[in-house]
């Protein structure tokens, strides 16, 4: 019997819950619904959410003090980024581009460090 098939969403706590849902929903789009949250259905042929543990060493995620760093698929990262950066967000100026696509990041309002990714199969190439 095979358990575990996939991971179902993320949760995590913020001072001012609100603010931080209105932020997400100005500068990443996420259409935040009456309940708190938002629903992302897969729609890419061979999209997959990847699960991973870090040592607690890791500087990955740093600025970030939080122990997690969410990451967002997105369809043209230089695109997000320069819109991002034109409203004032906090935006690290590192991109990473290889064969596993395209990869920027933004911190929110609370220190959270968020990594944007750009499949490489993305209709922004």
């Amino acid at each position: 019997m095979k358990r575990v098939v996939g991971i179902g969403g993320i949760f995590f706590k913020a001072r001012d819950p609100e603010a931080l849902r209105a932020w997400y929903q100005a500068h990443l789009g996420i259409e935040v619904q009456a309940w708190g949250g938002a629903a992302f259905p897969w729609n890419r042929p061979n999209g997959a959410t990847v699960w991973s543990i870090s040592p607690d060493s890791s500087e990955a995620f740093a600025p970030s003090k939080a122990p997690f760093m969410v990451n967002y698929v997105v369809e043209d990262l230089h695109a997000v980024l320069a819109a991002l950066r034109s409203e004032g967000c906090e935006v690290d100026s590192k991109v990473d581009e290889s064969e596993f696509g395209k990869f920027g990041w933004v911190m929110d309002p609370e220190g959270n460090r968020l990594e944007l990714w750009q499949p490489p199969d993305s209709p922004g190439g």
